[in-house]
C-alpha cells in the first residue's frame, strides 16, 4: 500500500491542489464575503424605511423646498434599487438565495455607495430626527477610543440645540466614520486578495516543482504539516487568526518541505558534518524515507525551522565566500 501512494503521488499532488484550490476560492468569495453582503442588505432595508418615512412626510408638506426635498428623495431611491439589479453587488454561482461567489471589489464599491445614500438621507431628516441620531452619535463616539473620533462626539454636544449647525456636524461626522470604515474593510479586501494572488502562485509552483522534482509525498505532507500548525495555534490560544495565515500556511509548508530537505541534505553532508549520517541518507536524496517524510512534516509545520538551519546554512557560506574575495585568484609566475 506504501509503495502505491508513492507511485500515484502525481495524481494525488494534482487532487490536493485543485480541492485546496477550490476551498480557497470559496473561501474568499463567499465565507468572508458573505456576512458582509448580509450586513450590506440589511442595511439597504433600513435605508429603504427611512426613505419610505421620509416620502410620506415630504408629501404631507407644501413648503416651498419640498419639491427640491422630493427630487432629492427620488434620486436617493433610485440609487437604492441599483443595488438589487443582478450582477451589480453579487454574482451568483447558485440561483436564488445561494450567495457564495461575491467580488471583494464590487462589495467595496457598494458599500461606498450606501454610504453616500445614507448620507443624502440625513440631509432630508426632520430637525428632530436629525437631533436624535446626534444624540446616538455622541453617544457612540465618547466610548471611542480614537481620540479624533471623541473630539468630533465634543464638539457635537457643543453644537446641540442649533439645528442647522449639528445637522451639517452630524453629516460631516457621519462621512468621516464612513470613510475610515470604508478605507478599513477595502484595506483588509486588499490583503485578502495578495493572499489569494499568493496561493494562486503557490499552488502553480508546488505541481511544477512535485513534478520537476519528484518530491510529491515529502510536499503533500510539508502541506499538512503547514495546515496543522496555525490549527493547532487557534485551538491553544483560543483566538482566531488571519486568513492569510490559514490560506498561506499550507501552501509555504509544502514548499518548505523540499527546500529543507535540501537544506537538512547540505547540512549533513561529511564536508560539512553539522547533522550527522542519519539525516545524510534521509533527506533529498531519499524522500519517500519515514525520516525523510517527517522532517518534511516538521519543516511545514514550523517556519522557524526552515529559517534557522537557512541561516545556519548561510554562516557556512559566508567565510568561505569572504576567504576567496580576501585571497583572490591566483597570481601567474
Amino acid at each position: 500500500m506504501w509503495e502505491r501512494v508513492v507511485q500515484d503521488g502525481r495524481g494525488a499532488l494534482w487532487l490536493v491542489c485543485a480541492c485546496y484550490l477550490m476551498v480557497v476560492y470559496i473561501t474568499s468569495r463567499g465565507l468572508i464575503g458573505a456576512p458582509r453582503y448580509r450586513l450590506f442588505q440589511a442595511r439597504v432595508h433600513d435605508c429603504r424605511a427611512r426613505a419610505a418615512v421620509l416620502a410620506a412626510t415630504i408629501s404631507a408638506d407644501s413648503t416651498v423646498g419640498s419639491a427640491a426635498r422630493s427630487a432629492a428623495l427620488k434620486a436617493t431611491t433610485e440609487r437604492l434599487d441599483a443595488f438589487e439589479v443582478g450582477g451589480q453587488v453579487v454574482w451568483r454561482l447558485l440561483p436564488q438565495r445561494a450567495v457564495i461567489a461575491i467580488p471583494l471589489s464590487k462589495l467595496a464599491a457598494a458599500w461606498r455607495a450606501l454610504h453616500h445614500a445614507e448620507t443624502q438621507l440625513l440631509r432630508l431628516e426632520d430637525p428632530e430626527e436629525i437631533a436624535l441620531r446626534s444624540q446616538a452619535l455622541r453617544l457612540r463616539l465618547a466610548s471611542d477610543p480614537d481620540p479624533v473620533n471623541h473630539s468630533l462626539g465634543t464638539e457635537l454636544a457643543a453644537h446641540a440645540g442649533d439645528a442647522p449647525a449639528e445637522r451639517a456636524l452630524l453629516i460631516a461626522a457621519t462621512e468621516d466614520l464612513h470613510r475610515q470604515e470604508d478605507d478599513d474593510f477595502e484595506r483588509e479586501y486588499e490583503h485578502q486578495r495578495i493572499a489569494l494572488w499568493l496561493a494562486l502562485t503557490g499552488i502553480g509552483a508546488v505541481l511544477l516543482l512535485g513534478f520537476a522534482l519528484d518530491h510529491r509525498l515529502s510536499m503533500l505532507l510539508g502541506g499538512l504539516g503547514g495546515f496543522l500548525s496555525p490549527l493547532i495555534g487557534v485551538m491553544r490560544s483560543q483566538r482566531p487568526t488571519s486568513w492569510g495565515v490559514l490560506v498561506l500556511a499550507p501552501v509555504g509548508g509544502a514548499l518548505a518541505a523540499p527546500g529543507g530537505l535540501l537544506l537538512v541534505r547540505m547540512l549533513a553532508d561529511p564536508e560539512l558534518n553539522l547533522l550527522g549520517q542519519v539525516f545524510l541518507h534521509n533527506s533529498w536524496g531519499a524522500p519517500a524515507q519515514p525520516i525523510s517524510l517527517a522532517v518534511a512534516l516538521l519543516f511545514g509545520f514550523s517556519g522557524t525551522l526552515f529559517s534557522r538551519l537557512a541561516l545556519a546554512a548561510t554562516g557556512q557560506l559566508v567565510p568561505t565566500a569572504g576567504r576567496a574575495a580576501r585571497t583572490g585568484p591566483p597570481r601567474r609566475p
